[in-house]
């Protein structure tokens, strides 16, 4: 079972997030273990405060150090942390890949951030991993953590009914997933493509690639440029 520990001032914005569908099912299953945990809970003033003015002036406020610290401290002592992730629009770009590779983590914490950010100390003495999930900015770490929590998941064996699932999903890979298509096989004068009633799966394979192929060239060519450079024999005309 993975571990999932969420530090921040929002815990009910976490709560909200994983307690429905697919995170709420495992975590019934006892597949995962997600927690949100008050940032506020680890301070030492009477009213919660947890944020003050910056040295050297400039707008906002900043996070301190020490509740973060204390929070950490106690997570870690209930049981050690494999990675620490920072939120911020300032680290590595989230994607697929690095998703599988934490989902073979047994506990991985999240710190989000508020205000203008977090004392650059405490950075220093917890963080493994600085993340990003867009170049954006938002107003706290909370909603890029639900991100990668449920991109993550996915790929925990037993998250997903289907185990083939998160195999032919795009970026699986480094192309976008081919169109798919349900009942019925007429729909507002547009038919289902005729390979896929065909009931022939060799071509109906070759058919959901050369689509992949199409898409990724026309909707990410950066992702297409990425692929082709390392299979120059499937150049899509």
């Amino acid at each position: 079972m993975i571990r999932f520990s969420v530090m921040t001032l929002f815990p009910e914005m976490i709560e909200a997030g994983v307690n429905v569908s697919i995170l709420a099912r495992a975590a019934a299953n006892h597949l995962l273990d997600i927690r949100a945990v008050n940032i506020r809970d680890y301070t030492d003033n009477k009213h919660g405060r947890v944020d003050d003015y910056t040295y050297g002036g400039g707008a906002g406020m900043l996070m301190q150090a020490q509740p973060i610290y204390d929070c950490y401290q106690a997570l870690v002592n209930e049981q050690p942390a494999d990675r620490v992730i920072y939120l911020t629009p300032q680290g590595r770009t989230f994607d697929q890949e690095m998703a599988c590779e934490l989902a073979g983590e047994k506990h991985v914490v999240f710190l989000c951030g508020h205000y203008e950010g977090v004392d650059e100390r405490v950075l220093e003495a917890i963080v493994t991993d600085y993340v990003s999930i867009g170049d954006y900015v938002l107003t706290g770490g909370e909603l890029p953590a639900m991100v990668m929590i449920d991109a993550i998941s996915r790929h925990i064996p037993g998250v997903l009914h289907n185990e083939d699932s998160t195999d032919a999903e795009s970026f699986s890979d480094g192309l976008l997933e081919y169109p798919q298509y349900t009942r019925p096989e007429e729909w507002m004068g547009k038919k289902v493509p005729e390979i896929l009633l065909s009931g022939d799966h060799a071509k109906v394979d070759v058919w959901r690639h050369n689509e992949s192929l199409k898409r990724t060239k026309s909707r990410r060519p950066d992702l297409y440029d990425a692929y082709i450079s390392l299979h120059p024999e499937e150049t899509f005309q």
